[in-house]
């Protein structure tokens, strides 16, 4: 994999992309990343070296947003989230590659729609068992490809939160998740010395997406940005769906 020049092709843009989605639009079209590198990779190995890289960019991504978020929303979203987490993992034994890929593929395609089409068309406020289910699913979709912002947002979005609070809740939110995942991950064997290379010569790569990501936020529109990487998702999950039904 490190030897690949397709797979630093690929890598290096979708780590930048993640780092300002995580930094400065709240992560909510950061799970481009592992369909995009899954083009390239096994599913399993573009999780992994995407991991350490994703708790690198949490810790300077907090530091900017720390108490600026709502403690009562991040109440309902953990516990559901970590329950989202065990279900990957106790699932995970019964998803071999091509069935990683076809998940995948669902997962970039459906979103990537959702947000193209119906994202902002709700105006009424989720419920907290709404949120719980929203937790739920941004868990385990966070667990099998660090998609966990499009459920998310589905809930915390139309709670219209101040900007600096949605932002800093959303931070917080998969800090906390991504820490818990290295747990199953470790027990998985997933985290090891070739993926760990991996993910270190992608460090400079996701801080400055992170750097770039927090001096954009007021600058860049959030929407036009949302829309050309949920664009990306519909192709990538449309490629990966092909690709696994051709496996």
């Amino acid at each position: 994999m490190l030897t690949d020049p397709l797979f630093w092709l690929v890598a290096i843009p979708a780590v930048l992309m993640t780092g300002i989605s995580k930094s400065g639009f709240a992560g909510g079209v950061g799970g481009l990343t592992v369909p995009l590198m899954a083009l390239v990779v096994s599913p399993l190995a573009a999780t992994a070296v995407m991991l350490p890289l994703l708790i690198y960019m949490d810790i300077l991504s907090v530091r900017s947003w720390w108490g600026k978020h709502n403690a009562r929303q991040l109440s309902i979203l953990l516990p559901a989230a970590i329950v989202g987490i065990a279900i990957g993992y106790l699932l995970f034994d019964h998803l071999n590659e091509q069935y990683l890929r076809g998940i995948l593929g669902a997962i970039s395609l459906g979103f990537g729609v959702y947000g193209l089409l119906l994202s902002g068309r709700f105006e009424h406020k989720p419920s907290a068992f709404i949120g719980r289910v929203c937790g739920t699913i941004a868990g385990f979709t966070s667990f099998v490809a660090h998609a966990g912002g499009p459920p998310l947002n589905a809930y915390l979005l139309p709670q219209r939160l101040v900007k600096s609070q949605y932002l800093a809740t959303a931070v917080m939110f998969f800090a906390v998740v991504n820490g818990v995942k290295l747990i199953p991950y470790s027990l998985l064997g997933q985290i090891n010395v070739a993926n760990l290379w991996g993910s270190m010569l992608l460090a400079p790569v996701a801080w400055l997406g992170v750097r770039l990501g927090l001096r954009l936020q007021d600058k860049v529109s959030e929407s036009l940005f949302k829309q050309i990487i949920l664009a990306l998702m519909v192709l990538v999950g449309v490629r990966l769906l092909w690709s696994a039904l051709l496996g």
